[in-house]
């Protein structure tokens, strides 16, 4: 097995792709940047120089993913999603000189295992997106997203929690919460700081 790259992408002959993995039409993967197995890079989506992306990540059509992100396997990054890297981004330094790539410290994005980025959402660098979280269509990230957490709007606020099928989990009456589709459960308890909730699997 290999990959495949559509005669209209362009992917730099320093870029390294995994074996089943597919760059669809005029997508443009950057030099020295690095993709697993089984990834799924759409219609004219972007991945900057440099980036990191596991395996069996999936990038829909024009989502953009700029340097230094780093993608863990199973991340699904939905249509026209943007992954900034520049908090406090201008073409021009204050003496008006047009800025180039050494002027400014690029900061990324990191998604962790399995999350989903709903399409048009953007995450502002630099933030982490927790394992299974989800990120809701259309959301704007300014925070770090705890594992398993649902986040939603402008900006993004956690509503809810999901399991790893994606469906949101319901709480039962002794507390546990539980996903609808596989029955998997889990529990929330404060971080060691006390300042946010956590979701943590149960064995079994």
């Amino acid at each position: 097995m290999t990959h495949r790259i559509l005669p209209s992408a362009q992917v730099d002959p320093s870029a390294k792709l995994g074996d089943g993995t597919t760059v669809w039409d005029l997508a443009q993967v950057r030099e020295n940047a690095r993709l697993g197995t089984g990834c799924i890079v759409g219609r004219g989506a972007y991945v900057g120089a440099g980036v990191r992306i596991g395996d069996n990540v999936k990038l829909q059509n024009h989502a953009l993913v700029y340097e230094p992100a780093v993608l863990e396997d199973g991340v699904f990054v939905g249509p026209a999603v943007v992954l900034t890297n520049d908090r406090e981004p201008r073409s021009v330094d204050p003496d008006g000189k047009l800025k180039r790539g050494g002027d400014w410290d690029a900061v990324g994005v990191h998604v962790a295992e399995g999350a989903s980025l709903g399409a048009r959402s953007v995450c502002v660098a630099p933030v982490r997106i927790g394992r299974w979280a989800m990120v809701a269509a259309g959301a704007v990230v300014t925070r770090d997203v705890p594992d398993f957490a649902l986040v939603a709007g402008v900006p993004a606020r956690h509503i809810g929690w999901v399991g790893r099928a994606g469906a949101r989990l319901t709480q039962r009456p002794d507390g546990v919460w539980e996903c609808p589709r596989t029955g998997s459960t889990y529990i929330e308890t404060l971080s060691p700081t006390g300042s946010a909730a956590i979701l943590t699997e149960t064995a079994g």
